[in-house]
């Protein structure tokens, strides 16, 4: 049960907002947009960003889809989860891989599950979401293998999905039921 009521699915103010996030969405709004519509101002700023970091970068989306699911587990964001574990396996990722993100640092170490940009891609996430500063070792793993680029791109994904995860977990965002949405239309 969320913290906060969500707006209804059929919430359509301010329009364009509404409008612009549905369009991102596919149409409907998730359980997260209803939240964020309560204050449009921190909607609209979202929108924007998440828009950009899902559409806009050149970092691969198996790896961004990889540090968002890291993310969710280490933060406890089932919600975030639930949506991008699918998302990851769409962009060539494993479901064997999945299953090991319940204990990441046996993750980072994991030669024959993760290839090394994953694993660099592992370490980088864990540092920054459990201990915020990145090791000297870690990072320069990353630099080794992605581009000056990719490497802004990847911090800025784990720090916009600790952001996400945070939210979701303090609001007590839950995951859609199908069910009440098709009810709705």
């Amino acid at each position: 049960m969320p913290r906060i009521a969500y707006l209804p699915q059929h919430h359509a103010e301010p329009e364009e907002l509404v409008a612009a996030i549905r369009q991102r969405r596919g149409g409907e709004l998730l359980n997260l947009d209803r939240m964020l519509l309560h204050s449009p101002a921190f909607a609209r700023g979202w929108n924007g960003l998440l828009g950009a970091v899902r559409g806009e970068l050149e970092l691969e989306a198996d790896l961004r889809e990889l540090a968002i699911c890291v993310v969710a587990r280490l933060n406890g964001a089932e919600y975030e989860f639930m949506h991008h574990a699918p998302l990851f396996l769409a962009a060539g990722g494993c479901a064997e891989q999945l299953a090991l993100l319940h204990d990441i640092p046996a993750a980072v170490e994991n030669r024959l599950a993760f290839s090394p940009r994953e694993r660099a891609v592992l370490a980088l996430t864990y540092d920054m979401t459990r201990r915020v500063r990145v090791s000297e070792a870690h990072f320069a793993a990353v630099r080794a293998l992605l581009s000056p680029k990719q490497v802004v791109e990847l911090v800025g994904v784990v720090a916009t999905y600790n952001m996400v995860s945070r939210f979701l977990v303090a609001l007590d965002v839950g995951i859609e039921d199908r069910s009440e949405s098709d009810a709705a239309h």
